[in-house]
């Protein structure tokens, strides 16, 4: 059994009681209908946040508080990385295992989760070899693959999930990417992975099959702006958003649901800040938001439904310094923004009429030494 098979009976069960609950206070009217699928469709999601601190080799631990959003950090935070200049982090979407990228051990660190305590635990046998400077890492929606982006080789590593979170390659793998590669993520679906290659100015389209092996997408690479570093699909994966530092705009391009294929949104692209880095949407795909590194702010938009396009919600709000990754709580209701230049995280309250942000009370929170990449379940 894999750990992604084991995680499905595991949330199957839990599935079963509640709707057995819901069924027994609701009868069987068209309300508790309704109600019922909506319990199941939203199990409770650990409310971890993740810090990866590339020059203390350390990765931060926190809890969210759901009422205030405030950061409290786990027992034993930070722990050690398992290998040296964590760049990119990951949380599965379960929230059960997180994978950290070591760009300068050329490794990747797995971790399972404990989703009351919010504490980390190595999988035996991590680290597991990855190509040469891996930058970021993604996980498919299923937890059984795991791709990492490796910006040294020009490559995609492909690794399979074993049962325990352990990582074994793909047949294949390294799969070629462009040049530096960077930023990755996978389809809501799992069919397609995409990557953002900053010495190419575009973004590499893959299809994933079963095992887990990729193969480019027709028209692939697709050109986007100056030094492509973010990439974020969104819910209904309909729409690829990439951040593109050396342009300062964010591109925005519709998936074809069928091929893979991009194809530039009317309107693209759409304006940030200076140098924008990180990005994230909220989990119901209203809103979007970009970490301004040089302008120490985030920028963000509301989502039009039916095309993807963006429109700003208000000016930049002030981040820290150097804000390099930007990600929400599982509910859509906290957005946090690490600042490499600082050493911290800002917590913002995310409105969920218009999408604009407050600052948290006793933001920000300390972190490690150059925080690099932050993660919470199914948001990295």
């Amino acid at each position: 059994m894999t750990f992604a098979q084991h995680t499905k009976t595991r949330h199957n069960v839990l599935r079963l009681i509640i709707s057995a609950a819901v069924v027994l206070s609701a009868c069987s009217s068209e309300e508790g209908e309704r109600a019922e699928i909506t319990v199941d469709a939203a199990p409770s999601l650990p409310l971890v946040t993740l810090v990866a601190n590339q020059a203390s080799n350390n990765i931060s631990a926190f809890m969210i508080n759901a009422t205030s959003g405030v950061l409290a950090p786990v027992a034993g935070s930070p722990y050690p990385a398992g290998g040296t200049t964590p760049g990119g982090i990951a949380v599965s979407s379960d929230g059960a295992l997180a994978y950290v990228a070591n760009q300068g051990s050329n490794n990747i660190s797995a971790f399972t989760v404990d989703p009351s305590a919010g504490t980390l635990t190595a999988v035996p046998g991590s680290p597991f070899t990855a190509g040469t400077t891996p930058s970021r890492v993604t996980i498919s929606p299923n937890r059984s693959f795991v791709f990492i982006s490796n910006q040294g080789s020009n490559s995609i590593s492909a690794l399979g999930v074993t049962a325990t979170g352990g990582l074994t390659p793909i047949a294949g793998s390294p799969f070629p990417a462009g040049f530096t590669p960077s930023g990755i993520t996978c389809t809501p679906n799992g069919a397609f992975l995409y990557v953002a290659n900053q010495g190419s100015n575009n973004v590499s389209g893959f299809t994933i099959n079963g095992s887990g092996q990729l193969s480019a997408v027709a028209g692939s690479p697709f050109a986007v702006g100056t030094t492509p570093v973010g990439v974020v699909i969104s819910p209904n994966g309909s729409v690829l958003y990439v951040s593109n530092q050396g342009s300062n705009y964010v591109s925005a391009l519709a998936i074809d649901a069928s091929t893979g294929s991009l194809t530039p949104v009317t309107g693209s692209p759409f304006a940030t800040g200076i140098t924008p880095a990180g990005i994230t949407i909220s989990p119901n795909g209203s809103f979007l938001y970009v970490a301004n590194q040089s302008t120490n702010n985030v920028s963000a938009f509301a989502i039009v439904a039916g095309t993807g396009a963006l429109t700003p919600v208000g000016p930049p709000v002030p981040a820290g310094t150097t804000p390099t990754s930007v990600t929400v709580s599982p509910d859509g209701a906290f957005l946090y923004a690490a600042n490499q230049g600082s050493n911290d995280v800002f917590a913002y309250r995310i409105n969920s009429a218009s999408g604009s942000l407050a600052t948290v009370s006793g933001s920000p929170f300390t972190v490690g030494v150059t925080p690099r990449a932050i993660a919470t379940a199914g948001h990295p």
